[in-house]
């Protein structure tokens, strides 16, 4: 069977999601490739999501699982498990997918089984599902991107496809983390697979205050941990330049929101002072220091006129 007529197993992981969960189911049953399944796995949820799946109890490419509250990362792995299709896609319960987008990603994948997965474009919702937007990342790359994925996760989770196949061999998602999943999971696939680009908007992502995405010290935690488990477990895979350069950008990205978020300004400080010493010419970093500095001068200059 070509990869354009395999079945494709659609994973949502919900809890407490039950206000948005019917758009998004709606919103996979309503593609245009037709060879799908949906299994909703629902973590524990007690806002009645259980009633409100009742409507698609007749319905047999929709499947529903209630399990203990454990995490999004074991309700994930669940969906997968209990799915049977060649390939398998993941839609969050808040978040809708474009009717088109199997429609077009299908076809990107290699009767040869060379490429792993398939991503595309996001653009973000408001949390009515008004205000539609473009979300802008620095660059996109497809076929060998081990290199270019460590240094930042440009893969948008809810618009990738990926081969059961590659998942069956490096085992999921790893339940050791909370959050940063789907990087961990891609760039362990992207050391024997490729990994391709869509060119075009395939998710509409949701952007609300509650959303665990916003917890970023949480994320950042997550995503050095999975930068160091990486290189532990597959040496030489990336140069000693690519490690530098991402543990700066790293850093960096964590002293901005530290300073113009929370006002940390000391941590943040430090954390541009971390990036630099892994890499002394990184150009963001040294930015970073300026603008803490002068807005932390600032400020004790406005505290003293005050007092």
């Amino acid at each position: 069977m070509s990869p354009g007529a395999s079945k494709v197993s659609v994973i949502i992981a919900t809890y407490n999601m039950g206000q948005y969960l019917l758009n998004a189911v709606d919103s996979v049953l309503s593609q245009t490739y037709k060879n799908l399944d949906v299994h909703v796995i629902d973590d524990g949820s007690m806002d009645g999501t259980r009633d409100l799946m009742e409507q698609w109890k007749d319905d047999p490419r929709v499947h529903y699982y209630w399990q203990e509250n454990a995490g999004q990362t074991k309700a994930k792995n669940c969906g997968i498990r209990r799915s049977d299709g060649d390939f398998v896609a993941f839609c969050d319960a808040d978040d809708l997918w474009v009717s088109t987008k199997l429609e077009q990603q299908m076809p990107l994948f290699d009767a040869e089984g060379m490429v792993g997965v398939v991503y595309g474009r996001n653009r973000q919702i408001q949390a009515s599902g008004e205000a539609v937007t473009d979300v802008r990342r620095e660059a996109y790359y497809s076929g060998h991107v081990t290199e270019a994925l460590f240094q930042y996760n440009f893969i948008s989770f809810g618009t990738t496809v990926v081969r059961r196949s590659c998942l069956n061999e490096f085992g999921g998602f790893d339940e050791a983390y909370r959050m940063g999943i789907d990087w961990d999971l891609w760039l362990r696939i992207s050391t024997k697979y490729q990994i391709r680009f869509l060119d075009d908007v395939v998710y509409l992502y949701r952007v609300w205050p509650g959303q665990m995405s916003n917890n970023w010290r949480g994320r950042y935690d997550s995503a050095f941990r999975i930068m160091r488990n990486f290189l532990e477990k597959y040496p030489g895979t990336v140069s000693d330049e690519v490690i530098r350069r991402a543990y700066a950008h790293s850093y960096t990205e964590r002293a901005r929101i530290r300073a113009l978020q929370d006002g940390e300004y000391a941590a943040a400080l430090a954390d541009a002072w971390t990036a630099l010493r892994h890499l002394p010419t990184y150009l963001p970093a040294a930015k970073v220091v300026g603008r803490v500095a002068l807005t932390a001068v600032g400020l004790k200059t406005v505290s003293r006129s005050v007092s």
